[in-house]
């Protein structure tokens, strides 16, 4: 294919035109076919390809790294020295997923190698349309990490149940329920996606955790023993007694949420002050009111925060108990993240040991939480494809002949004036957008940063390799849509990253796939799985999933 040169805007300062030049020059569809490297992690060998194989049964040996609900996981033993030298020897088999489904296979490794052996099967000249999509990689791996992590820190009071709100993803929500999570679900359709579950959980372990609900979804609820549900109003109380009677309702209060990124108390939580109301309408109406719930809103930076919330707890339970109610399950919600998740912790552990200590014998209040974004966050980066680039614009769309004369001068210096304010010299356009996994900018106020993962024919393990100074762009989704806007100050090497190129996005796990759209027939971005983890480990979670 012939390259076609593309002349320099003259909005590009001198420094810009060289390198930029011969870029923007070459064509992105003359290239070569990605270059082929070999993976040698040990995450991919053989040896370990064969040990996983060969402890496919259930093991029932070892150390327990489970840590909650009735399903007890083991480590499974170490093979003998002379099996793995005779292993070695051995090809890892393509894995196999159970046939009642029909989801993908899952991989071993890293993220860097599933996404260059991913981008090896891609090759932009000859691919069908959609082939060169972007696409997730997901790491089981850390799933089970965030769930240790849990365990060790909250585990011996807190039980988690999923929000099934933050990634519905099959893979994620079958480890879930082997491990043993309850799940928050906030509609019929969530619901429905965990009851039907291969390894069903029992609904017991499941809290429509939604205050404000449709009445076919409270009777989907009755209708499949779903019977934990949260309310703030007392239009609900009598909505739920109509349609599911035999409810074990849970009151949200409203707490402070002030330093959360979604301040859900915009919208849900009984003010203390309607606590006793709720609760004498409830007993007029018969309801069974078992417990008091509350969120710190999502995404929450003040650990302090879930302190005062289980103050406020402690105070509706004593009320609850002046009203003939013996409440015995508290919710505390989520607002987990993963960089102060043990200042949270420490604040949490505190908190339940002073307001709802455990008795003698060991007992005490059912304690549960609805972690999301902890657990899925880092779980998930994101492949996207540069589609086409072109200089930066200012926004307008003045011309110097629509001033008349006299008047050019003054445009052309506005101008000037402009090119040292550090505005972004390119616009980068990639093949997901705001409308796709990148609507966590909009919705969930994320701020997310591109990394470099080719260049050319070269794959970049490490963008921070690069030997090329970065400097301020825009990256635009692939819509037809001004607000498409991904990263309007990203920091990249504009002299050379090129359309063809690839881009990494890190932390792209909680509150994207699930409300991606396919806003102008872009399709969603599809998922490829693996588990980074030591040979043990792998070999536990895939008999968990496949469980």
């Amino acid at each position: 294919m012939t390259a076609i040169a593309i002349p320099i805007p003259s909005s590009f300062g001198p420094e810009h035109h060289d390198g930029f030049a011969a870029a923007l020059s070459r064509s992105p569809y003359s290239r070569s076919p990605f270059r082929r490297c070999s993976l040698s992690s040990s995450a991919s060998s053989p040896a370990k390809a064969s040990f996983l194989a060969s402890n496919a049964h259930h093991h029932q040996t070892g150390s327990d790294i489970s840590g909650i609900g009735s399903t007890k996981v083991v480590l499974p033993a170490v093979a003998a020295a002379a099996d793995v030298a005779t292993q070695s020897q051995l090809v890892r088999p393509t894995p196999v997923v159970p046939a009642f489904d029909l989801l993908p296979s899952i991989h071993s490794g890293s993220f860097i190698e599933n996404f260059r052996q991913a981008l090896l099967d891609i090759d932009i000249d000859e691919c069908d349309a959609h082939g060169e999509n972007a696409f997730f990689v997901c790491d089981l791996g850390q799933v089970f990490k965030q769930h240790q992590r849990w365990m060790k820190e909250l585990g011996a009071r807190v039980q988690p149940f999923f929000a099934v709100k933050s990634n519905p993803d099959p893979y994620v929500l079958r480890l879930m329920a082997s491990l043993g999570l309850g799940f928050d679900c906030a509609s019929q359709p969530e619901i429905s996606a965990v009851l039907s579950l291969p390894n069903r959980p029992d609904p017991n372990r499941i809290i429509y955790a939604n205050p404000c609900k449709a009445a076919s979804f409270v009777r989907h609820a009755a209708k499949n023993g779903v019977d934990y549900m949260t309310f703030d109003n007392g239009d609900e109380l009598a909505k739920v007694k109509r349609y599911h009677p035999n409810a074990k309702m849970v009151m949200r209060i409203l707490t402070d949420d002030s330093s959360s990124l979604c301040r859900l108390g915009l919208k849900f939580g009984a003010p203390l002050s309607e606590v006793r109301g709720l609760l004498k309408k409830a007993k007029e109406l018969d309801i069974n009111v078992v417990g008091i719930s509350f969120h710190c809103g999502s995404g929450c930076k003040d650990p302090e925060l879930f302190g005062d919330a289980i103050r406020r707890a402690r105070w509706a339970f004593d009320v609850g108990a002046e009203h003939g109610f013996n409440f015995g399950l508290l919710d505390i919600g989520g607002g987990f993240e993963d960089n102060n998740f043990e200042l949270i912790a420490a604040v949490l552990r505190k908190a339940i040991a002073e307001h709802f200590p455990l008795d003698a014998q060991g007992n005490g209040v059912r304690i549960i939480a609805e972690p999301g974004r902890y657990y899925v966050s880092r779980a998930f980066e994101l492949a996207t494809n540069i589609i086409a680039r072109r200089a930066a614009r200012d926004g307008t769309n003045a011309e110097s002949d629509m001033f008349g004369p006299g008047h050019v001068a003054d445009f052309e210096m506005e101008e000037d004036e402009k090119e040292g304010e550090g505005e972004p010299v390119v616009m980068y356009y990639i093949n997901d957008g705001v409308y796709g996994a990148f609507n966590c900018t909009l919705f969930d106020h994320q701020v997310v940063h591109p990394k470099v993962m080719t260049l050319g024919d070269d794959f970049v393990a490490d963008a921070a390799s690069i030997d090329s100074t970065l400097e301020e762009c825009s990256v635009w989704g692939p819509t037809c849509d001004s607000i498409d806007l991904v990263q309007p100050k990203a920091q990249l090497p504009v002299d050379v990253l090129a359309v063809g190129d690839w881009l990494r996005w890190e932390e792209m796990g909680a509150y994207t796939i699930c409300a991606a759209s396919q806003f102008n027939g872009f399709r969603k971005s599809l998922v490829r799985y693996t588990i980074d983890a030591d040979v043990q480990t792998e070999a536990v979670i895939r008999r968990l999933i496949n469980n």
